[in-house]
C-alpha cells in the first residue's frame, strides 16, 4: 500500500529534507513543486538506489534550492506490512 503526504518549506531547507526522506528509506516517489503548483522534479528512489547513484540528483536539487523561495514536497511512501500471523 501506497501512502502520500506533502510538506511546504522554504527552498533553503529543501536539500536537507530531501536527504532525511530518502535516508528513511521507505520513500518511494519525491515530487518538487513551485508555488505556482508546476512540477520541478520528481524523483522515483526505486530500492538499493543510493550514495553515487543519487550524487547528482541532489547537486541538482541543491542548485534548484537556492533559486526557489517556497515549494512542495510530495511524498509517496510504501507502508511496511506486518504480518497477521506473528505472535
Amino acid at each position: 500500500m501506497t501512502t502520500k503526504e506533502s510538506f511546504s518549506i522554504n527552498g533553503e531547507i529543501l536539500l536537507k529534507k530531501i536527504k532525511e526522506l530518502i535516508a528513511e528509506g521507505n520513500v518511494r516517489k519525491i515530487t518538487i513543486i513551485d508555488k505556482s503548483g508546476k512540477e520541478l522534479v520528481s524523483l522515483p528512489l526505486t530500492v538499493g538506489v543510493v550514495g553515487a547513484l543519487l550524487a547528482p540528483v541532489l547537486a541538482a536539487v541543491g542548485a534548484m534550492a537556492a533559486l526557489i523561495g517556497e515549494c512542495t514536497i510530495n511524498v509517496e511512501r510504501e507502508e511496511v506490512k506486518k504480518e497477521e500471523n506473528e505472535h
